[in-house]
């Protein structure tokens, strides 16, 4: 039998990430979300690559070819793509990734708002595609003329009413409980593997953070430094904003699981308190010192990221709704 480690036996940083994974698995529930969307592209056909290869005096199983059935700049489509790109950006932004295709974590008192946002979403979605149905016929003509032989009819779903979609739900990520009874053993394996998807989860959220803090410092550190033909570099006042609601989004998620990560925040946002774009751009003293402190902060994230520990990690693959392929 394997011996199992108390607590208080485990090294620090093992004790620190199992603490904050329970604290992940005590707090927050799985949130999955899917999109059904009409292809935008096909594969040619054996003999259409065959031919397509004649012209570089190539064999047809040597190349690989495909045409684009929709318009992507169609007005229609965008609003399709912008909704998807909108519901796709809120999930992220509200969740932290979890080592499982198409799963993230959402605190579980903001079940009723994912729920609602995304029923939303479902309907402006939902009336997108009513407008491109609308104007199918002629984005499917404008394909006759743009694809020339290339165009076949068949290609196209004869209704759209199932090509689009959006779903999500809350799936459970423990072992089902009836496993218990009918085999302990495999449960007992089934929960320490979810148990290490969950430490895997902490070491995701640690490096998504220091990933997008690193960026946000980097991007307004070297506006604030630089000049072009002896002026000072032109920021937008996003570069601001966007660090604010860094700071936010991670006080919502953050479980208190690295402790210099989180001093390293606190010591950015108190940087950041009360500045405002305009002041920036009139104050030159207040530029400089803002960009030292800035880089200050640079150095020691640089630090954090050469001594976190290398661990495999299961990233999550793209799913196949977002792959726009039929």
């Amino acid at each position: 039998m394997a011996t199992v480690l108390q607590p208080e036996t485990l090294p620090s940083s093992t004790t620190s990430t199992r603490s904050a994974s329970s604290s992940l698995r005590d707090n927050f529930i799985a949130c999955r979300l899917q999109f059904r969307f009409l292809g935008v592209s096909k594969t040619l056909s054996a003999d259409q690559k065959r031919l397509a290869a004649q012209s570089f005096d190539a064999e047809g199983d040597s190349i690989s070819a495909g045409k684009r059935l929709i318009n992507t700049k169609h007005d229609a489509w965008k609003v399709l793509t912008s909704i998807r790109s909108q519901a796709t950006k809120f999930w992220k932004e509200g969740s932290l990734p979890y080592p499982e295709s198409g799963i993230r974590l959402i605190r579980q008192g903001r079940i009723e708002d994912f729920n609602a946002t995304f029923a939303d979403y479902r309907e402006q979605l939902e009336a997108g595609v009513r407008l491109f149905d609308e104007q199918f016929a002629e984005i499917k003509e404008a394909a006759r003329v743009r694809l020339g032989s290339l165009f076949d009819l068949s290609d196209y779903p004869s209704s759209l009413e199932d090509e689009f979609g959006i779903e999500w739900d809350f799936p459970s990520v423990d072992p089902p409980d009836y496993l218990r009874r009918l085999n302990p053993e495999v449960y007992a394996e089934q929960s320490r593997r979810v148990s290490q998807r969950f430490d895997e989860a902490i070491e995701l959220a640690e490096s998504a953070f220091i990933e997008e803090l690193d960026k946000l410092v980097n991007h307004l550190a070297a506006r604030l430094a630089g000049d072009e033909d002896g002026r000072p570099k032109i920021f937008r006042d996003s570069a601001i904003t966007n660090m604010g609601d860094f700071f936010q989004r991670f006080r919502e998620l953050n479980v208190r699981s690295n402790g210099e990560l989180d001093e390293l925040v606190e010591r950015c946002e108190g940087l950041m308190q009360g500045v405002q774009p305009q002041a920036l751009r009139d104050n030159d003293g207040l530029r400089r010192s803002l960009s030292t402190q800035l880089s200050s902060v640079q150095s020691s994230l640089d630090q954090l990221v050469v001594d976190r520990p290398r661990r495999n990690i299961i990233r999550p693959r793209r799913s196949s709704e977002d792959s726009g392929d039929r």
